[in-house]
């Protein structure tokens, strides 16, 4: 008996390395498959980035020109403004000289009343003295 036991011994050692190396390579195929999961999402990430870089540039550059619209229209607004003032004061500046140039025809218009009651009044002057 005492022979049997130590090749007991050493094939229940076999056995159990034999376990411990099946259960190593079972561990290394499953770290082999995490690893090529891994992989893949991080191609997947590095395709979303690419693409998210190519979408983030491509929206700068639509910022870049909207933001060129705005300066321009902001320059156009100015200039509008500025050429709304210019016939703002034109506007007044003709309105008061049509204004003085009506107070020229009324005060006109009043001097020649006056001239023409003066006439008048010596018209009836004469008049009455020729009847007299």
């Amino acid at each position: 008996m005492a022979p049997s036991v130590p090749r007991t011994r050493a094939a229940a050692a076999l056995r159990m390395k034999q376990i411990a190396l099946d259960n190593q390579d079972h561990t290394i195929r499953r770290l082999r498959a995490q690893l090529a999961t891994e992989r893949r999402g991080l191609t997947a990430t590095r395709k979303e980035l690419k693409e998210t870089q190519v979408a983030l540039e491509a929206s700068h550059k639509v910022i870049a020109g909207l933001t060129e619209i705005g300066l321009s229209m902001s320059k156009k607004i100015e200039k509008m403004k500025v050429k709304k003032q210019l016939v703002k004061e034109n506007h007044v500046e003709c309105h008061q000289k049509f204004q003085a140039r009506i107070h020229e025809a009324e005060d006109s218009m009043q001097a020649q009343h006056l001239l023409i009651e003066a006439l008048v009044d010596e018209k009836d002057s004469l008049l009455q003295t020729i009847h007299n």
